[in-house]
């Protein structure tokens, strides 16, 4: 027999209290506190922000502690923290020309106008296990104050002046917004970009490394990677003008691609874009291939079947939180469902014996 397990709300409620005594863990252990979380775990705070479409440093370390670790989960508590807060506004289009950067690199430009700014990086150190940082008190060596940088050009502009790479279609347009509009296929750019920067980070690197290794006719170099801080400014109706009302850290990503021209366009290098909340580096990469590969169409190029090209495949999947909730509910209760199949699969291999039977 299969039946039902028992316990209902009081079971409920044991669970809840048993999953804050694994969040808090070994009462011998100081508690961790959101404020480390958000100033020594700032990567995953920035993904956790990035994902959740909710630039706030404080809530998504919050986030982060509530779901003991799990940053899919944190993402969806953002997400629904988020559906409460009333819109007052709507910001004007940062100015990523204007950024204070903290990091700045070029694959393509050695000498590039502004210069290389390695920032902080993993690039350059070894993958072995420090076990300094175990030791209690331990100071990291902190290097000389910097000071605010300037603005500095984006590195395609300079390619823009002699043709060689696509030029930016400006569209006044505003786009969709879509935390409130349902996505519609074909999606415009503006929408897919909106989707792939709240996508899985996991899934958008896998497509994107897909594209690397040719499912997508995608070439691409670095054209310049960007983090730094950018000012948000909204405008004011009795003012009659703009207003900075605050900063956010962003990551800007725009990768160069081949182009062998089409019966439109000659020749040139095309534009993948990715922009995300933090330094979020690995995804605003991944999400400038994948953004390239989804431009097949309208750059008139032939679609290879690749997995990366494919709108439908690429905007459906990849939201974790939508994909989390259709995954976890299998393992809610399906006793009826069960039952039925059950009863299905014992009547089948009934009529099965039978047959068996009469054949022998």
């Amino acid at each position: 027999m299969y039946v039902a397990v028992k316990g209902g709300e009081r079971a409920i409620d044991n669970a809840h209290a048993f999953l804050a005594e694994e969040r808090r863990g070994d009462m011998a252990v100081a508690e961790i506190g959101t404020d480390q979380i958000r100033e020594q775990l700032r990567l995953a705070v920035n993904r956790v922000m990035a994902e959740g479409s909710l630039y706030d440093p404080d809530l998504a370390a919050l986030a982060i502690k509530q779901a003991r670790g799990d940053l899919i989960e944190a993402v969806f508590l953002i997400r629904a923290y988020r559906t409460t807060l009333p819109r007052l506004g709507h910001a004007t289009p940062v100015e990523t020309a204007q950024m204070a950067v903290t990091r700045r690199i070029s694959a393509t430009f050695k000498d590039a106008p502004g210069g290389q700014i390695l920032g902080p990086t993993f690039d350059y150190t070894h993958r072995l296990l420090d076990f300094t940082l175990m030791a209690n008190g331990e100071a990291p060596n902190a290097p000389q104050a910097l000071t605010k940088a300037s603005p500095v050009p984006h590195i395609t502009t300079f390619l823009g002046r002699d043709g060689l790479i696509e030029a930016a279609q400006p569209d006044d347009t505003p786009p969709p917004d879509l935390t409130r509009e349902p996505m519609e296929l074909p999606a415009s750019r503006a929408t897919r970009l909106q989707a792939i920067t709240r996508g899985d980070e996991g899934f958008i690197l896998s497509l994107a490394y897909s594209t690397q290794r040719g499912y997508g006719r995608t070439h691409a170099f670095v054209g310049e990677l960007r983090i730094g801080m950018v000012e948000v400014e909204m405008d004011i109706p009795e003012l009659g003008f703009a207003i900075c009302i605050g900063e956010v850290e962003l990551t800007e990503c725009e990768t160069v691609n081949q182009f062998k021209g089409s019966k439109t366009e000659p020749p040139q290098f095309t534009r993948g874009y990715g922009l995300t909340f933090g330094q979020n580096e690995r995804k605003s990469i991944a999400m400038s291939l994948v953004d390239r590969a989804l431009r097949w169409k309208e750059l008139g190029e032939d679609f290879t079947g690749a997995p990366a090209q494919d709108e439908e495949f690429v905007l459906m999947h990849a939201d974790n939180v939508q994909a989390t909730g259709f995954l976890e509910h299998i393992k809610l209760p399906h006793y009826v469902d069960f039952q039925s199949e059950l009863e299905l699969i014992r009547k089948l291999r009934a009529e099965a014996m039978a047959q068996n039977e009469a054949a022998e």
